[in-house]
């Protein structure tokens, strides 16, 4: 019985967690398409991840990452809180970089 309670509430505890994180992804996916991409495409060709992915990127770190994202926010004056950052970060590096 213990086991079963133990297990029970793991599963509880964890399954918040992942779903913030899927939300988070998500989040951070839609404002990359909303206001990354036409640019990076202009910039790079294709759908504008060759940015993310060419072989002199200029990140290299998920500090290097983060810096960048708040860099664009930054100099395009998107506006974006911290939380919106962080999820942009999370999309890009789940997406492309692998930190």
């Amino acid at each position: 019985m213990k086991a079963l309670v133990i297990t029970v509430l793991s599963a509880l505890l964890v399954t918040p967690v992942h779903a913030a994180s899927k939300a988070d992804f998500q989040a951070g996916e839609k404002l990359v398409k909303t206001h990354c991409i036409s640019c990076h495409a202009s910039s790079f060709g294709g759908d504008g991840s060759g940015i993310y992915t060419r072989e002199y990127r200029k990140v290299r770190s998920l500090n290097g990452l983060k810096a960048q994202v708040t860099n664009c926010n930054t100099m395009l004056n998107l506006k974006w809180f911290d939380d919106d950052e962080q999820q942009v970060v999370q999309y890009l590096n789940q997406t492309y970089y692998h930190f």
